[in-house]
């Protein structure tokens, strides 16, 4: 750590120190030197752990333009400008993203091709099953997938290493003069008599302290509730649905995400040429069959994504996430730390993923025993919509609720640190708060994720 007690005073207190929290102190950093408005020592960064102990640095790392909605689309294409601007800072493989998808789906695929054209980002769309077929055979000689009518082929776009590219910013923000205070946790929001915040409260170690501040970023992943919580804001929320009338949704919802990893070597999943491939996601409405015994697993649409990963040692991805079926307070107090692995990873789970990896290669046919135990995945807070919000609340608390769509999202930071300093930033726009109680929601797919 750069200081071992942090400051009575901080023009700028950001708290959480995840991809979201370490972006913006790194970009705000840089802004202010060359603004003349001030200096990185006029930022600090506290987490309640180490760095990258929280979700960002359980992240699987998927970097995707693969978005229906065009304010996302937008807004990742951004995101992607900034990864690829340093690959090797943030430990990032532009391998490219692959999205295939049955009839269902084959509309919204081809609407995601048009506008990323629109928005000059590079894609091939392949429409129809023989098609398809044919080129994702050019990709993979093993590749047997049912029900595949469309594919988009992003050119950008690929995965980066979690704790790697968490490491990464963090070296800049502190090279741009940032403090960084790890295992911090914020205890209490002071407020004036208009409701800004003047000072955060915290426990750094065992000692209690506080700082006083100008403005406040929450960039705390899935316990944003808490700081939510200390600011006494809504715990639901009035939406104006499609059909103009409103209905009261809770503001955080907790979803438990699907991952995990085959241990295999990860040169296993290489492509016809001997490279990495690209990342790919497979949404299909054929019957899935159990890879040990042939029985039926879904005949429902389901999902999954995969990539070769030497940072998981193995081949790592996902599936649908569910529902956390316990209350959400237990949830919200520490999402990562005392579930077990049977809660953040689901029984049926081990099963499902390794049966899709055999109904799409052949490779990976018997190869359901060499499931990871080790935990993945984690819990994802999400909002009403299940899109972010990035918005101020008490005059001075900018919070980036992510909504689970955070870690790829490192160009936040960047749109952030612009709006502190007073720049309003068109791409964030769509992300307010206020478009709940107007209505102004974004499209869906029929994606079966719910973050599409």
């Amino acid at each position: 750590m750069p200081d071992n007690s942090l400051p009575q005073h901080s023009p700028y207190v950001i708290v959480g120190a995840g991809v979201h929290g370490l972006s913006t102190a790194w970009h705000l950093a840089e802004r202010l030197e060359a603004t003349g408005r001030g200096s990185g020592r006029d930022v600090i960064v506290i987490d309640k752990g180490e760095i990258g102990s929280g979700a960002s640095g359980i992240a699987c790392g998927v970097i995707r333009n693969n978005y229906f909605q065009p304010a996302m689309r937008e807004l990742m294409a951004h995101s992607v400008s900034v990864w690829e601007s340093d690959p090797d800072a943030f430990s990032y493989h532009p391998v490219g993203y692959m999205q295939l998808g049955p009839d269902v789906m084959a509309d919204d695929v081809a609407q995601i091709a048009k506008e990323q054209e629109a928005i000059g980002y590079a894609s091939q769309l392949v429409q129809g099953a023989a098609d398809c077929r044919r080129y994702m055979e050019g990709i993979f000689e093993d590749w047997q997938a049912q029900g595949i009518t469309v594919a988009l082929h992003e050119k950008r776009g690929g995965y980066a290493n979690n704790q790697a590219s968490l490491q990464g910013l963090k070296a800049k923000a502190e090279a741009a003069g940032v403090r960084v205070f790890a295992r911090t946790t914020l205890l209490e929001l002071e407020r004036d008599g208009g409701g800004a915040v003047t000072a955060i409260g915290y426990k750094h170690y065992q000692e209690l302290g506080r700082v006083s501040c100008e403005q406040v970023v929450i960039a705390l992943g899935p316990w944003v509730r808490t700081a939510w919580k200390l600011l006494e804001l809504p715990d639901t929320v009035t939406v104006r649905g499609r059909d103009g009338k409103d209905y009261e949704r809770p503001m955080w919802t907790y979803w438990s995400l699907q991952e995990g990893t085959l241990e295999v070597d990860p040169g296993f999943l290489v492509d016809n040429r001997g490279d990495m491939p690209p990342v790919v996601h497979v949404d299909t409405d054929a019957p899935l069959y159990d890879d040990g015994d042939g029985s039926l697993v879904t005949d429902k649409l389901w999902g999954i994504y995969y990539k070769p990963d030497f940072n998981f040692g193995g081949v790592q991805g996902g599936a649908m996430p569910f529902v956390v079926d316990r209350p959400v307070d237990e949830v919200a107090v520490d999402p990562y730390g005392p579930a077990s692995p049977d809660f953040v990873v689901g029984p049926e789970f081990a099963r499902m993923w390794t049966s899709a990896l055999a109904h799409c290669h052949e490779r990976f046919e018997g190869k359901s025993r060499l499931f990871g135990k080790a935990p993945s995945g984690g819990i994802g807070c999400f909002t009403p919509d299940s899109f972010p919000v990035f918005d101020r609340f008490a005059d001075n608390v900018y919070f980036i609720a992510d909504s689970n769509h955070g870690y790829k999202m490192i160009g936040v930071g960047h749109l952030v640190a612009e709006e502190l300093l007073g720049s309003p930033q068109a791409l964030l726009r769509p992300f307010r708060f206020g478009r709940y109680a107007k209505g102004e929601l974004h499209p869906v797919s029929h994606s079966p994720f719910p973050w599409s």
